[in-house]
């Protein structure tokens, strides 16, 4: 078989090179949009440390995702890693404990990327509504983000059935449309002199913050909604069964997001912070970007900027409904989820799963809330994170594969640094993060992203109980085929 084939059970096509897999994972520096007014409503203008501090925590991380990706060529990004590492070869049981752990690890994360399908979906609306008031008097705002959702989420779909390579030319259109205004919204208002140091230096943390408890606990939830933004960058991973040459595609596409995030995330929240203060951020904490725009261009950069946001949610839509799609291919793939689920057109394209992903989050886009929608999803990919570097560090010790090649490496001694990390996201960003839900919106978001991830056991009992089905029937086929011989003697003697 081809190399830059995959075996005909995994059904994915190897068809895209670094720069491809980079331009899908473009639309994470969008994540930012959704928090630029949260994260000061609790740190001041220390979030753009935080910013800075999560892109880097984002570097230690994805270091290991690399190695793994050109460890095991085969599998999704992080699901699969675990999937793989996980699961107990020759296991002669009923359930395999450790292929639960890494299903479950697969689903946490297809629940931490899922979601964002909703949660821009709601912003769109929400920005069509604010800049076409006729369409407030036909449409609420609800109704408004539905119809959004349901034609973005079926475009995309259609664009995407002819294969992964379309999908990264779609991302370097939209990523040309909405990146590069979005950089000029981070480096104008410096440029012009608009930014204020005073309003940065002089707010950089809450007058009334304390290093107690109460605060600690808020600070690593921040650290988990930063996380869910400046880390995920590591889906440029997840399409390690789609590169052409993993062992140097992975690490390129992975370098140059982070570096892209880094700048983006750091400028982006100064920017607005150092222009409109941190009163004025919490003035708007929905779109602070336009009032940006109304002081660096006037009115009409305001419908630009507008203009601007909605073709860069639609790009991280894009990122996200791939992403999630091949975490849903991978766990299907494993037997951890019903096997139609990872059912594939001829382009290679998990068309089931795409389809599902886009009913679930219509139903999502219900709960009307974003900043609900991306607390319960941070819950997910908060869990999947912490045991994605727990994985890391038993392939690193585990006999079975510690001697695989790997084409990438860490630097050395890496999988400490991989355990410390993971055990900063399991147990205390997850504790954070439930805490801060806590305090800001109540219980609902938890008990949505509990109940989620709960979710899986169920479905994940069927899946073995199909998987054992398909076993034995393949078991009894040969007598069968024997039976079926000897009556065609019978008739053939008659």
């Amino acid at each position: 078989m081809s190399e830059n084939r995959l075996d005909e059970a995994d059904g994915l096509k190897r068809s895209i090179n670094w720069k491809q897999g980079m331009a899908i994972a473009l639309g994470v520096p969008l994540l930012i949009l959704p928090s630029l007014g949260y994260l000061p409503m609790y740190v001041s203008a220390a979030a753009i440390l935080i910013w800075g501090l999560s892109v880097l925590q984002g570097f230690m991380q994805n270091a290991a995702y690399a190695e793994m990706a050109t460890t095991f060529p085969k599998a999704s990004g992080l699901p699969g890693f675990a999937q793989h590492v996980f699961r107990t070869e020759n296991y002669k049981g009923k359930y395999d404990k450790g292929k639960l752990i890494g299903g479950f690890t697969a689903w946490s994360y297809w629940f931490g990327w899922s979601p964002i399908l909703a949660i821009f979906a709601i912003m769109v609306g929400g920005y069509l509504y604010g800049l076409f008031p006729v369409l407030g008097e036909t449409f609420t705002e609800y109704q408004l983000s539905l119809i959004s959702g349901l034609v973005i989420f079926t475009g995309l779909f259609v664009i995407n059935w002819f294969g992964l390579k379309d999908g990264a030319i779609l991302g370097y259109i939209l990523a040309a449309v909405s990146l590069i205004p979005l950089v000029v919204l981070a480096v104008a208002p410096f440029a012009t002199g608009r930014v204020e140091m005073a309003n940065i230096t002089g707010s950089w943390w809450p007058t009334d913050w304390a290093w107690d408890m109460h605060h600690v606990l808020i600070l690593f939830g921040v650290f988990a909604i930063a996380q869910w933004s400046a880390c995920a960058w590591e889906t440029a991973a997840i399409y390690g069964p789609e590169y052409k040459n993993p062992s140097k595609d992975v690490p390129k596409a992975l370098l140059a997001c982070g570096i892209i995030c880094f700048l983006l995330y750091v400028l982006v929240q100064s920017a607005v912070i150092g222009v409109l203060g941190v009163e004025g951020v919490l003035a708007e904490p929905v779109s602070p970007l336009i009032p940006v725009a109304q002081a660096v261009f006037g009115e009409a950069g305001s419908i630009i900027t507008i203009i601007m946001l909605i073709f860069a949610m639609i790009l991280i839509i894009q990122t996200a409904y791939l992403g999630s799609s091949r975490a849903m291919h991978s766990m299907a793939t494993e037997g951890n989820v019903p096997k139609f689920l990872g059912k594939t057109n001829r382009q290679g394209t998990p068309f089931i799963a795409m389809l599902v992903i886009g009913a679930f989050n219509l139903v999502l886009i219900s709960m009307g809330n974003a900043a609900a929608i991306l607390a319960a999803s941070a819950i997910g990919y908060t869990c999947a994170n912490g045991i994605s570097l727990f994985a890391y560090v038993r392939a690193k010790k585990h006999p079975a594969f510690a001697g695989l090649e790997r084409p990438f490496k860490a630097p050395k001694g890496w999988k400490h640094v991989a355990m410390i990390f993971g055990l900063f996201n399991v147990p205390l960003c997850l504790v954070g993060v439930v805490y801060l839900n806590s305090l800001e919106i109540g219980w609902a978001s938890t008990w949505v992203g509990f109940i989620v991830l709960s979710l899986y056991l169920p479905i994940w009992l069927y899946a073995q109980h199909e998987s054992r089905r398909a076993k034995n029937q393949v078991t009894t086929a040969p007598s069968s085929d024997h039976e079926a011989a000897e009556r065609e003697k019978v008739l053939d003697l008659r």
